[in-house]
């Protein structure tokens, strides 16, 4: 189309901008994946793994999974680290960690600790649970664990377990009275701790999660407690097993002035305590390595105004500067960098089922007899509004005659016709307002009024509260782009809402032109074509912080790994069926076996007294039967049309 261009959809959906280099729009208008931006001659078009999706019969909506993109970020942060402590002469190393709260997926984790084997890239975990998991998984005898979160005597047992299995198991301090728990557990088992305190820190970091650092952060040792803790294990026989100092002042820091503050009282601390007589070898400056999930790159909740190269210059830079002014060793540094190397990998592709308009059905609208004065006023208004050169003046007046309508007919003035005529009319003449911003001058705020009202709405076959849910609970924002027609100009305005009997399932926050915006232009929906959406940087947090609003269940997932040698650069390797209507409802402790039973008794009983005939009642105890065994979602037909059996 001549009107449209890729550029265009470029800057309306900024892919490259959110993307990290792994995701573009290509020239045929298929949103296409890199997965290892180093080897740009394996590109996967995004309209080829649907094609094999709906060959396979998986089932809509999906989880897709990018292994080699979530390979690539761990090498990447890695390498970062590598090459800027080469570049700066830092006399240490880089040891990182993955801190499995973020997605403690199995093919995730698996994924992480593989591709971090020759970094000695290691665990961390924040609960017993999470304990339990990188005990096995981290098997890497020089990667790190290190264990945060409150711990009670089992946590620590599971902790000293690992020691004796010759593990780099480092115990992190969040509260006083676990050091005592813990020293007194080593010399009952016999086993000598790794140690780390957290610091309470002063800087409070920039963001949404500000909070965790400061005097009302939640974990961590104050400056006094911090010293009590040194002479604690120095009068225990036990100072050689403090190694690590750990801070944490956020997730996803939209500020590289906060991180830089952070490294500068974090090295400040490790250089007194290493003049106090502790021999510190580790640092861990926690997480907040953030996303540009707006592609906007600034200080916005939803962006970050630096790079990853940026990031982790400031950590070596500013850490081995005040070590050295400080003349103290260069400490081993670890990170906890979880969302920048999970949130690319993983999308939730979604078919669009319907699209819900605005309420501005035909109705005929000519005069009655005994019409009302305002249904007469807002006629009038409708049916003359090139008398009316202000836009504001009309939406004004409109929006008056339909208030005093409502109030009318509540108190049985109006008839429901005359309701539904003043309805009609003020549908029409917002319709004119929004047709006559292309020829005069609109007041800014009316016309975002009027693209909201109009809007309409495209319904997803999803759940926000099972694969989403940060943008309902934190409004986050997660780009939303259409992975097809991209070379097409879209021109329906929409939000998207998803399949709960909920009013909070709908995503109306999405990247605009500087700022949010409440819809996003789609392309018109076609009799005989599915319609796919994906929402993408959901691979951090989204696949394990999903509820079962309305028993939808998890997803199936598509796991994809790069292959040169295929024609379209890609395999599936594994497919992993999503939550079945059985397994959710085993989950909220229903019986269903038991049920389907209940069900049969029933259909029985009303064959027995001739409700049903036998041959029927088979058939829908059959049905009962399969429905329990089905996918929670919608089925839709090969044309994007919910299914009719």
């Amino acid at each position: 189309m001549t009107d449209w261009s890729i550029a265009d959809a470029e800057k309306l959906y900024r892919v490259k901008r959110w993307g990290g280099g792994y995701f573009e729009i290509g020239e045929n208008g298929n949103l296409q994946i890199t997965p290892d931006p180093t080897n740009p001659n394996v590109r996967i078009d995004f309209k080829a793994i649907l094609e094999e999706i709906k060959e396979e019969g998986i089932q809509m909506p999906i989880v897709v999974r990018f292994h080699d993109i979530l390979r690539s970020q761990v090498v990447s942060l890695n390498k970062t680290f590598r090459r800027k402590m080469d570049e700066a002469g830092y006399k240490a190393s880089y040891m990182g960690v993955y801190p499995i709260k973020v997605n403690q997926m199995r093919e995730v984790v698996e994924e992480v600790v593989d591709a971090g084997e020759p970094f000695n890239f290691g665990l961390e975990a924040g609960s017993k649970a999470e304990l339990l998991t990188v005990l096995a998984y981290n098997t890497n005898a020089e990667s790190l664990t290190i264990l945060n979160g409150y711990k009670d005597e089992e946590f620590m047992r599971l902790a000293l377990m690992g020691r004796k299995m010759g593990r780099k198991i480092i115990v992190v301090i969040e509260k006083f009275s676990e050091l005592l728990t813990l020293t007194k557990l080593s010399k009952q088992i016999g086993v000598e701790p790794l140690i780390g305190i957290r610091a309470k820190m002063f800087v409070k970091g920039k963001g949404r999660w500000e909070g965790s650092g400061g005097d009302k952060a939640k974990f961590g040792l104050s400056t006094s407690e911090i010293i009590s803790a040194v002479n604690f294990l120095n009068e225990n026989n036990m100072g050689h097993c403090l190694k690590l100092l750990h801070f944490h002042i956020g997730s996803q820091l939209t500020d590289i002035r906060a991180v830089k503050d952070a490294v500068t009282e974090g090295a400040r601390i490790y250089s007194e305590l290493h003049h106090l007589g502790a021999k510190l070898e580790y640092v861990d400056v926690g997480g907040g390595l953030g996303i540009d999930y707006d592609g906007s790159h600034s200080t916005s909740e939803s962006s970050r105004n630096y790079t990853m190269e940026e990031y982790v210059g400031d950590i070596v830079y500013g850490m081995m500067e005040l070590c050295d002014m400080e003349d103290v060793p260069h400490p081993i540094l670890v990170s906890e960098s979880g969302r920048a190397l999970t949130a690319h990998h993983s999308c939730v592709v979604t078919e669009v089922v319907s699209e819900i308009k605005p309420n501005y059905q035909s109705f005929d609208t000519s005069p009655g007899e005994d019409d009302h004065l305002i249904v007469n006023n807002i006629r009038d208004l409708a049916q003359n509004l090139d008398r009316y050169p202000n836009s504001q003046e009309v939406y004004n007046d409109a929006s008056d005659w339909k208030e005093q309508a409502i109030n009318a007919f509540k108190l049985n003035v109006l008839s429901l016709g005359e309701l539904a005529k003043v309805e009609t009319l003020y549908w029409q003449i917002l319709k004119q307002l929004d047709k006559r911003q292309l020829n005069v001058d609109v007041n800014a705020d009316l016309m975002w009024e009027l693209e909201e009202q109009l809007a309409s709405q495209y319904l997803g076959n999803f759940s926000v509260f099972q694969s989403a849910a940060d943008t309902w609970a934190i409004d986050q924002i997660l780009p939303v782009v259409p992975l097809t027609r991209l070379n097409e100009k879209p021109t329906i305005n929409c939000s998207l809402v998803d399949i709960t009997c909920d009013s909070d399932g709908k995503i109306d926050n999405f990247i605009g032109d500087g700022e949010i915006s409440k819809t996003i232009p789609m392309h018109p929906l076609k009799e005989d074509e599915q319609y796919y959406i994906g929402l993408f940087l959901t691979g951090a947090y989204q696949d394990v912080m999903g509820d079962m609003h309305n028993l939808f269940g998890r997803l199936n997932e598509v796991h994809i790994y790069s292959y040169d040698d295929d024609p379209e650069d890609f395999y599936i390797e594994e497919v992993v069926a999503g939550s079945s209507v059985s397994n959710v409802l085993s989950i909220m402790q229903y019986n269903p076996n038991a049920m389907a039973q209940d069900v049969k008794r029933m259909i029985d009983k009303c064959i027995a007294n001739g409700q049903i005939k036998p041959r029927e009642g088979v058939k829908w105890i059959d049905f009962y039967e399969d429905c329990l065994k089905g996918y929670t979602y919608l089925k839709t037909n090969s044309k994007g049309s919910l299914s009719v059996e």
